[in-house]
């Protein structure tokens, strides 16, 4: 397979309707706590990419091009005001028909690093590709994506985590990250620093293949930081901007003749793309001259020809035409998502499963702490006379379990999706798959551990101990052990969607979860607990665990041995009397567990939820 690809290898996802794209007066403005006025991003910015047509938009650090395609793409706009029309084909744009026809390459590159290159190749094309695509010809796609790559070589090599683990080089990672939005072959694209970290060969390698694209009818926009004089000549139009305005648009020939209209002349065997950006360039010491500078070519811009022939092409792509960008949403319902919900939710089970059996180590790691603290739980605790001192042994044993299913579980999940927020809400945004799909995912792939823990832990630390030796109190005991550490685990998925960071979670694990032990019935008495905090008494797995393991532990217990000492138990009724409980209560307390389990993670999921809210303003 060639660099540039070939005519068939896009034939598998067909070929959409093309786009016109086009933005009139956009103005971006970010307030600033310190001031009363709005600090100006973008000025007024016009332009249109047509299908067919590579877009590069260029200018020096700070003109607002990365700006300008976040305003095209309604991404990370939350703290800006944008003012402007936005059109495609007639009309206005929709953030959500917009994703669904579009692909966004970003400069950050995210990916799970436990999955090889082809692995996520194929979840991108498992979500990303139109429903009608068989799963061969998915594949069939993947293998074309990857040759036009060039990914062959570290395609069954792990992504990896930089800085972490090793990983595949930024060059390849740079690449995979292009591959998974050409999939789909979409309408329209954008690109930001698409090139970057790319050596002169590989950079120019993947332009060809956005040119390839746009000669096929897509309409292709990028930003692009100073590329080498062979890339800049394989672009059809180029959009100069500086300071947030426009310096030029047009055909790249038509911007040397334009410079050189206004003297500023490119010299010979200069490279073009260096000469514009020298020539908007703020230069240190020299502020005022560049900028006095910069205004006369965007004032000698807007009164040219060429601004003339972007508006013209503007205002008539806002006029109705034969082919709307909305069709195909139409046709699905106006849904952003190519795979249906159990689709989705089959891939990201995939995934999330590949990501936990890829760290042996973690699992090793938690078996070994779970085994080796119950052993030492039943060491310390085993052979307990049936006396006072006994009594209060047993029970601290019991409160220990509570504790130990506690924190480890919770500390367990607390960075599950925090620390790939930015992951989630890109491929969400992307229209790959919905959040409760991402969350359920989580839930499940990950329970079968934390059950099994909790299980193994209850087993070796009961027997040990020599608890109430009937099977069905044991059976019992590991019920509501497992359940649990499913609430603490449900707690720590709330933390987890609560925090902006992994630690922030770390921050609010102690502070949140010391009140729901302190209302546990272990450090004050069920009898004891104020009126004004009992309510926190309800949201406590503590509460509900430590009283079901009491009764479970305690009740029908009649061969206690009272020493003479001040506090004398004659059974196990008067134990639970003691401590406030009442023998009834013990289903009562595991379906509370239950609900607990149930409450926590939907919170959990609102918080995510929330996360995807789109927050922007536009006037």
């Amino acid at each position: 397979m060639p660099a540039n690809g070939s005519d068939t290898s896009l034939d598998l996802v067909g070929e959409p309707d093309p786009l016109t794209y086009s933005w009139r007066n956009v103005s971006v403005y970010y307030s600033r706590s310190t001031k009363a006025i709005d600090v100006p991003i973008l000025k007024g910015v016009t332009g249109i990419c047509r299908p067919g047509e590579l877009l590069a938009i260029m200018g020096a650090s700070g003109a607002g091009k990365t700006t300008l395609l976040n305003v095209l793409t309604h991404r990370n706009n939350d703290k800006l005001r944008i003012v402007g029309d936005l059109f495609v084909n007639g009309h206005r744009v929709d953030p959500d028909s917009l994703t669904s026809r579009s692909a966004y390459v970003q400069q950050d590159d995210l990916f799970i690093g436990t999955l090889t290159v082809r692995e996520q190749l194929i979840f991108q094309a498992l979500l990303r590709m139109d429903r009608h695509v068989t799963y061969d010809e998915r594949i069939k796609r993947v293998n074309q994506v990857i040759m036009e790559l060039g990914l062959v070589k570290c395609e069954n090599t792990l992504i990896g985590v930089p800085g972490k683990a090793k990983s595949i080089s930024g060059g390849e990672m740079k690449r995979l990250s292009f591959a998974c939005e050409i999939l789909t072959n979409p309408s329209l694209m954008f690109c930001d620093e698409p090139t970057s970290g790319l050596d002169s060969f590989m950079a120019q390698n993947v332009v060809a293949v956005m040119k390839n694209m746009a000669e096929r009818g897509k309409t292709i926009i990028s930003t692009i930081h100073q590329p080498s004089s062979e890339v800049f000549a394989m672009f059809d139009r180029v959009l100069l901007m500086a300071e947030g305005r426009v310096a030029f648009l047009g055909e790249v020939e038509a911007a040397l003749k334009f410079f050189g209209s206004i003297d500023l002349h490119c010299p010979k065997q200069y490279n073009p793309s260096d000469h514009f950006i020298d020539q908007l360039s703020v230069q240190p010491g020299k502020e005022l001259k560049c900028r006095q500078k910069i205004d006369m070519i965007c004032d000698a811009f807007r009164s040219s020809c060429f601004n003339e022939d972007i508006k013209g092409g503007v205002l008539a792509n806002e006029q109705p035409s034969g082919v709307t960008y909305q069709k195909e949403n139409e046709d699905d319902g106006r849904c952003p998502y190519k795979a249906s919900w159990c689709k989705q939710f089959r891939a990201v089970c995939w995934r999330s499963w590949l990501e936990v059996v890829r760290e042996p180590f973690l699992i090793r790691v938690r078996f070994l702490q779970i085994m080796a603290i119950a052993i030492m739980v039943g060491v310390l605790y085993r052979g307990q006379n049936m006396d006072e001192v006994g009594v209060f042994n047993i029970n601290g044993a019991l409160f220990l379990l509570l504790t130990n299913m506690t924190f480890q579980n919770c500390s367990a999940v607390i960075n599950t999706f925090c620390s790939q927020k930015h992951l989630f809400l890109r491929e969400h945004y992307n229209g790959m798959y919905r959040p409760d799909v991402y969350f359920l995912a989580k839930n499940l792939v990950e329970m079968p551990f934390f059950v099994t823990y909790s299980f193994l832990y209850a087993t070796i630390m009961y027997f040990m101990i020599g608890l109430n030796p009937s099977l069905d109190r044991f059976l019992t005991c590991a019920l509501v052990s497992v359940l649990v550490a499913l609430t603490a685990v449900s707690f720590g998925y709330l933390l987890s969607c609560m925090a902006s960071s992994v630690n922030m979670a770390l921050t609010l694990l102690a502070p949140m979860t010391i009140p729901m032990m302190l209302f546990g019935g272990f450090f004050l008495n069920e009898k004891s607990t104020p009126v004004y905090m009992i309510w926190v008494k309800y949201l406590s797995w503590f509460n509900y665990g430590n009283e079901a393991l009491m009764i479970n532990q305690w009740q029908g217990v009649s061969n206690l041995t009272c020493t003479g000492v001040k506090t004398c138990f004659a059974d196990g009724e008067s134990i639970l009397a003691h401590l406030g409980y009442s023998q009834d209560d013990l289903w009562w307390d595991v379906a509370c567990l239950g609900v607990l389990i149930v409450v926590y993670r939907v919170v959990a999921f609102l918080l995510l939820l929330l996360r995807t809210h789109r927050g922007k303003t536009r006037s």
